[in-house]
């Protein structure tokens, strides 16, 4: 990771307000888990939406990071499917779906312990430099 990666918001170590997210790779699936708190919310007791986008562009987009690439989001699409709660443990998850030269499509959702999906994202995302 680039130094300056450390102030990333989503995964960056050394910025004192970021999401400070951790990751895995299991059977070619990226995952990483988050517990929101009454800071990421929206309305009362929901995570804002934009924190749960943030969340899908940061699976999608580093999983491309994490097979070394440099690589950044060109599109990004959200489909919310249940207010996402505060207080409960997220489980993010995001897999490469296709591949047209520098280009990825990749998938995403957010779940609850319980399975079910909050969100859903799909990304298109573009390979920096000669990668």
């Amino acid at each position: 990771m680039n130094r300056n990666d450390e102030w990333c918001f989503a995964c960056g170590r050394d910025n004192p307000i970021g999401l400070k997210l951790d990751f895995r790779e299991e059977n070619d699936t990226y995952i990483s888990t988050f517990t929101p708190g009454p800071e990421h919310q929206g309305y009362g007791g929901i995570m804002h939406g934009g924190l749960v986008s943030t969340l899908l562009d940061e699976i999608m987009a580093r999983y491309l990071y994490a097979k070394g690439l440099t690589a950044v989001t060109a599109k990004l699409e959200v489909r919310f499917r249940h207010p996402t709660p505060i207080g409960q443990e997220l489980r993010i998850c995001g897999w490469i779906t296709g591949q047209r030269g520098k280009m990825y499509e990749l998938a995403g959702n957010i779940s609850l312990p319980d399975g079910t999906v909050t969100a859903e994202g799909k990304a298109t995302v573009a390979v920096k430099g000669d990668e």
